[in-house]
């Protein structure tokens, strides 16, 4: 009787330590005792004692100068092995190192959790100004191209829901415009931000398939507004479809002719 009386005692323990570190975001890297304590509202007591063990363990770790905390290294051997797994990153990151090259922009893959576009691999530009994210970073601007390209392949039903509860952020246009966008997006197989969501970037997002036709991952170029004109775009568009077709082919895909 005990042990079963114990159990709700642990399962709660666990959630407070996930909602610890469901605080610390790209937005907001470093968080304190205080800060953390009202989102999680549990007492400052509790959250130290998480974060103190936390930190022996190197999930985290202290900000020497605000002594707020970080997320820490040993987050990537834990993280490690799913990424490892994630067969479409493997597949991906040689052609995603050709797709930087001919383009010298930054190459992106994305993949889709539901109500968001999640980063897990990036190559940086080559060149001294260039457009990069944090990796692991999340979209839900329905503008932004890799959620535009989800999107656009997303169970319509659930697509309206996500857009009318407000878990995907369209505030630049009507519902019904932008779901004709999406027509196009899928069309065409591959998604624009032309300086939509922030004015200093241009992305551009193409559909990666899997052997069974389903939609697993997203390529994308990430670039400086300012150097891409027409023409540049037209090129990028051309780059980013290539490669996430030879990813998608590499994945068992066929193309329907």
């Amino acid at each position: 009787m005990s042990e079963a009386r114990s159990e709700p005692r642990g399962a709660s323990v666990i959630v407070n330590v996930l909602d610890v570190l469901r605080c610390f975001t790209v937005q907001q890297p470093i968080v304190g005792v205080t800060e953390i304590a009202e989102q999680v509202n549990l007492h400052k007591s509790s959250v130290s004692r998480i974060l103190s063990t936390l930190e022996q363990e190197r999930v985290v770790e202290r900000d020497e100068q605000t002594r707020k905390y970080r997320l820490g290294l040993g987050l990537i051997a834990i993280a490690g092995p799913l990424l490892a797994n994630l067969d479409v990153r493997r597949v991906a990151y040689p052609i995603l190192e050709d797709l930087r090259e001919a383009t010298q922009e930054t190459a992106v893959l994305n993949i889709w959790e539901g109500s968001e576009s999640v980063s897990v691999e990036q190559l940086p530009s080559p060149r001294l100004v260039k457009h990069t994210s944090v990796m692991g970073s999340r979209y839900r601007t329905a503008l932004s191209a890799s959620v535009q390209l989800f999107l656009a392949y997303e169970d319509p039903q659930y697509r309206e829901k996500l857009l009318t509860e407000g878990s995907i952020d369209l505030t630049q246009m009507p519902i019904n415009t932008y779901l004709a966008r999406l027509e196009t997006v899928r069309e065409r197989g591959y998604a624009v931000n032309y300086g939509e969501t922030s004015a200093e970037e241009v992305a551009v997002a193409a559909g990666i398939f899997d052997h069974r036709g389903q939609l697993v991952a997203c390529a994308m170029i990430a670039a400086p507004f300012y150097r891409v004109g027409a023409e540049e775009l037209e090129q990028l568009c051309l780059h980013t479809v290539s490669a996430a077709d030879q990813i998608s082919t590499r994945l068992g895909h066929r193309k329907e002719k």
